[in-house]
């Protein structure tokens, strides 16, 4: 098994929505035997919502991976002087920290967290999950796909008549995606039809 004891980080960011959807690819990493870190951004780790209040991701995290997660920037910076990860996975990446990632902004835990891994020219997967990936952040997304050590998740719109500019990783494609990555590949396809 090519996850095998391989240190995954998995950063979560406020897609709050599909925090629910992201804790079976904690399960399954976990039991393709990766040692996964969970680092959590601020939204997550702070905001209550109609979708699950903040102490219970955490809980909920923390019991899936048996560890507690990172939840500040200071928490995250080791992550690079100590080489603390062999790859780093941010699902759901929200478009907020897509943009962030691609002005190279470090002003949160994940952007730390993503930051401090790459500066180790190691690899960062992607899985988007954002109302205007089509839109605004088009921008974004298309000078994160030419960024040497960063691969995205299999994405696709998830609701092109209501909300044409959405896009949504394929969450049940991260651990090959994850694979691929560790060996320096692209998963493909990579755009996929409605998600």
């Amino acid at each position: 098994m090519i996850l095998k004891n391989k240190r995954v980080g998995l950063a979560l960011t406020g897609s709050h929505c599909n925090l629910a959807a992201v804790m079976p690819v904690l399960a399954d990493l976990v039991a393709r035997g990766a040692d996964v870190l969970p680092v959590l951004s601020e939204a997550v780790a702070t905001t209550d919502t109609k979708f699950g209040l903040a102490s219970e991701w955490i809980e909920q995290v923390r019991s899936l991976t048996g560890r507690s997660p990172i939840l500040t920037i200071t928490g995250a910076e080791p992550i690079g002087p100590q080489g603390l990860l062999d790859v780093l996975v941010i699902c759901p990446c929200t478009g907020n920290t897509l943009a962030k990632l691609a002005g190279a902004i470090t002003d949160g835990v994940v952007t730390m967290a993503a930051k401090a891994h790459l500066r180790n020219g190691r690899p960062v997967v992607v899985a988007v999950s954002t109302n205007d990936g089509l839109g605004l952040n088009a921008k974004n997304l298309g000078l994160l796909l030419a960024v040497r050590n960063v691969y995205f998740v299999p994405f696709g719109q998830d609701n092109p008549e209501a909300k044409p500019n959405s896009i949504i990783a394929d969450f049940g494609q991260v651990a090959a995606t994850v694979e691929a990555a560790l060996e320096g590949r692209q998963i493909q396809p990579l755009l996929l039809g409605r998600a």
